[in-house]
């Protein structure tokens, strides 16, 4: 399937995207995670064909080669979204966002939900001025430092981060599995980062994420730091909320309020697991749940 195609949106911008999974099955829109781009996508595609999805994944503003939208807020994920899908001729569709792009699920969810079947937030991030001191309660030292940046304002934010992404690019160079460098990861995420297949996808994503600068990064971490534009509770399709207890990048409280606010949202807390899925079982489990509404226990 086409891992780039293009779409004019009607301010101008270029939204790009890429399609996985079975051309012929039923849509699951996914939001990326910070930072990342349309090439994140699950490194054993015979197993995503297998569970039926046809998997639709976009570069949000500024990553990849879709054009930076300056201030961006987590809910004008919506429209771009709504034109895509409409551009696809996808009148219904499931939509999920792992880490980053959890909120971006959610949004779509409470806006496009006469369209959306069902969503997934997976190791998703609070809203900031909701938990206040205790979002950062939890983290790594490194995200406590980049979440410091992006409060401090776009400059420093921006001088930051393009630093970072030059770090980042020379390790995985070297080594995918130290894409996350000095964050003092759990055991469960330093096997799956270690793993060949997983190894292509950050090669390939790392590269592709920042081809144009950091600016779609730069803006994830503005828009996690303010208010995202929606309510959460609003939201009424079915939603799925998942998180590790082990998790450093994004602890758990920020999974457990998401499922509080959500009305009716069903969680699935993993004990020994961190920030990465189980490449082997869960994308199986959650694109069951997304498409058919089958249980994961």
């Amino acid at each position: 399937m086409a891992s780039l195609s293009t779409l004019a949106l009607p301010d101008g911008r270029t939204l790009a995207y890429a399609e996985w999974g079975d051309p012929e099955g039923r849509p699951i829109v996914t939001c990326h995670g910070t930072p990342g781009c349309r090439l994140n996508r699950h490194p054993n595609q015979e197993l995503v064909r297998g569970t039926g999805a046809r998997v639709i994944a976009f570069d949000r503003p500024g990553y990849g080669r879709s054009t930076r939208l300056p201030g961006r807020r987590v809910v004008d994920v919506v429209a771009d979204v709504a034109r895509l899908t409409e551009h696809l001729g996808l009148d219904r569709f499931a939509v999920a966002g792992g880490s980053g792009g959890g909120p971006h699920a959610l949004a779509l969810a409470a806006k496009l939900g006469d369209r959306v079947t069902r969503a997934a937030c997976v190791v998703g991030v609070a809203p900031y001025d909701v938990l206040g001191e205790e979002w950062l309660t939890g983290m790594d030292p490194m995200n406590v430092k980049e979440f410091g940046w992006a409060l401090e304002g776009e400059q420093r934010l921006h001088e930051e981060l393009t630093r970072e992404d030059a770090e980042m690019r020379a390790r995985v160079a070297r080594d995918p599995a130290t894409v996350l460098g000095d964050f003092d990861l759990p055991d469960a995420d330093r096997r799956v980062l270690s793993r060949p297949d997983v190894a292509t996808v950050i090669r390939e994503s790392t590269e592709e994420q920042s081809a144009n600068g950091v600016w779609g990064w730069v803006d994830d971490d503005l828009a996690f730091t303010a208010p995202w534009g929606f309510d959460p509770s609003t939201i009424e399709v079915p939603a799925a909320v998942w998180w590790g207890a082990a998790d450093v990048l994004v602890p758990p409280q920020h999974g457990e309020w998401i499922a509080r606010a959500v009305p009716g949202a069903v969680s699935r807390v993993q004990q020994d697991a961190g920030h990465q899925q189980d490449p082997e079982r869960d994308v199986v489990l959650l694109n069951r749940w997304l498409l058919d509404g089958l249980p994961w226990d």
